[in-house]
């Protein structure tokens, strides 16, 4: 993704979608006060995607990839995906992470709208386009790849490969247009940026306090309420309606785990010592952590992102972050941003590599979306992490639901009083003080000690706890076989506590004959397990003298709880 050394008469060649006014401004749209300004002058903030064409250039850019290591020249190219700021960043950054400048030719962009301003066509965010930085000489022979062994146009209205400028040897950026010079800047204060060191400080009336609630009269009731809730129950209603089967590489769908997994390269055209290899992906946040404490929730995105991936016998290998927050000028919600980058930071430091367990879980990429102010005030600060792992061996993989019945449960961290942000406080609308606070220290430990579980065979199903604590997490790992649970968690912890609080860990099924050596498993990584019970072959969820529901029930408030609400 940057041109080559001696890049001497080297072009730029756009391919792809012509370009149109749909996703200009994506990125200024995402740090948009939508308070004060105009939003309906900004509907073309939002891309317009052509699917089949991005397979079709797809497939062409490998084809040129190929020929181009056939020919030894691929070394002497450079190529990049356009993104937010379209041309302008794309063209720039091949041009400066090379050491090079740019000069630009808005006239020679190909374009599927008639009197597109000049600054639309350069920073327009329209889907489906690549950029080349080729010598003049290969310039031809890659056009004609694309518009005629590959016939771009002919597939795709307007669409095809164009040169659209070439390297400057002063360091310059030249945007022309007509030949109306509009941009004239050094190329590396482009990418650079602007570095801003904005004021920030705590809220002085940030006062948040655990609520006094009754005992519940009826834990049945509760826990019903909580599978139904938009927050907890099934995502079915939304899955089932994409096509979770495309090319027949997955391997654990959306409800069966804690995260997708995909085993991407499961034909005879990879070579045979990675076609057993697994992808896991999670996706996680947790707004109303977040409005308690920023650092808090963002530490508890990192890890339980991770601990999604761990839980299919995954190694969580990189993140992204998707960093919501509100007006960086107002130093209150600047310290929400700055504690939320904080706690990612801290998170991924404790997690690691579990190949280079001195290096930090990297953060491979993200965006940043401020100023999200509403008529309602500010968002709570809301960092959503993505987190990907690796699997040597998707034979080995587990989902979350129980296996059998005569089971032994255990979990990886003990109950804590920690009801903070969670679905049972929301169910009382209050919010409460106390969120969970994951022991960094323990962390990769505990995902290390899942993952050599997970390979030598030990463990029937794992499940992570998150929203509705620890009796949600049985109940969902409980409905897809109908295997029932007898449980009961040792301490002086309030009951409602043991059931409810959202303390992260992992739920484990294992067979009795595996027992000891799951736990002499653990040990080696620093953490002791809790037994809690055992599945049985009665259908019912049985849980601290409290609970004794019907399977039949959960699953049915679980099955309908978002349904209802999409109706």
């Amino acid at each position: 993704s940057y041109a080559p050394t001696q890049a001497d008469d080297y072009v730029f060649i756009l391919v792809g979608k012509p370009t149109d006014n749909s996703g200009f401004g994506g990125a200024s749209f995402a740090s948009m006060n939508l308070n004060h300004e105009d939003v309906s002058a900004s509907k073309g903030a939002v891309q317009e995607p052509n699917a089949f064409l991005e397979r079709h250039l797809l497939k062409a850019n490998y084809a040129l990839f190929a020929k181009l290591r056939a020919q030894n020249k691929i070394d002497r190219v450079g190529f990049k995906d356009l993104g937010a700021g379209g041309v302008a960043c794309a063209s720039v950054e091949l041009a400066d992470a090379g050491g090079y400048g740019a000069e630009i030719e808005l006239e020679k962009v190909p374009v599927s709208m008639q009197h597109l301003p000049p600054h639309v066509i350069l920073c327009s965010e329209t889907q489906e386009r690549f950029m080349w930085v080729v010598p003049r000489a290969l310039a031809e022979e890659i056009c004609d790849h694309y518009n005629c062994v590959f016939d771009l146009p002919g597939i795709s209205v307007g669409a095809r490969a164009a040169i659209v400028g070439k390297i400057r040897h002063d360091g310059r950026y030249v945007v022309k247009y007509h030949g109306e010079k509009i941009i004239d800047a050094r190329a590396a204060d482009v990418t650079k940026g602007i570095v801003q060191d904005r004021p920030y400080s705590a809220p002085t009336d940030r006062q948040f306090a655990e609520p006094v609630l009754a005992e519940p009269d009826n834990y049945n009731d509760i826990l019903l309420r909580l599978l139904a809730h938009e927050n907890i129950a099934s995502r079915a209603p939304i899955f089932e309606m994409y096509d979770k089967e495309v090319q027949g590489r997955t391997v654990l769908r959306a409800g069966e785990a804690d995260a997708g997994v995909l085993q991407p390269f499961n034909d005879e055209s990879y070579p045979a010592e990675i076609r057993a290899t697994g992808v896991a992906l999670s996706l996680d946040q947790c707004p109303r952590y977040n409005r308690i404490d920023p650092y808090w929730g963002a530490v508890n995105a990192v890890v339980e992102a991770a601990r999604n991936v761990s839980a299919t016998g995954a190694t969580p290998v990189a993140i992204t972050d998707c960093l919501c927050f509100g007006n960086p000028e107002k130093p209150t919600q600047m310290w929400e941003f700055v504690e939320s980058v904080r706690g990612i930071r801290d998170a991924c430091q404790a997690i690691g590599l579990a190949d280079y367990p001195e290096a930090p879980l990297p953060i491979i990429g993200g965006n940043v979306s401020l100023y999200n102010d509403s008529v309602n005030g500010a968002i709570p600060p809301s960092p959503m992490i993505s987190c990907i792992g690796r699997i040597r061996d998707v034979n080995h993989v587990i989902g979350k639901n129980f296996q059998a019945t005569d089971s032994l449960l255990y979990i990886t961290q003990p109950r804590r009083d920690e009801c903070g942000g969670s679905v049972y406080y929301a169910l009382h609308d209050v919010l409460g003080a106390h969120v969970p606070q994951p022991e960094l220290s323990q962390i990769a430990g505990e995902l290390r000690g899942l993952h050599h579980a997970i390979e030598k065979g030990l463990l029937r199903a794992a499940h992570d706890i998150s929203e509705g604590g620890l009796a949600v997490a049985l109940a969902e790992m409980s409905f897809a076989n109908n295997i029932g649970v007898n449980v009961h968690v040792t301490g002086e912890l309030a009951t409602v506590k043991k059931l409810f609080s959202e303390t992260g860990g992992f739920v484990l099924e294992v067979a009795p004959t595996h027992a000891a050596a799951l736990e002499t498993t653990f040990l080696r990584h620093g953490v002791h397990l809790q037994k809690i019970g055992k599945t049985t072959p009665d259908t019912t969820l049985v849980m601290q003298g409290c609970v004794a529901l019907a399977l039949a029930d959960a699953k049915c408030a679980f099955e309908n709880g978002l349904r209802g609400k999409l109706i």
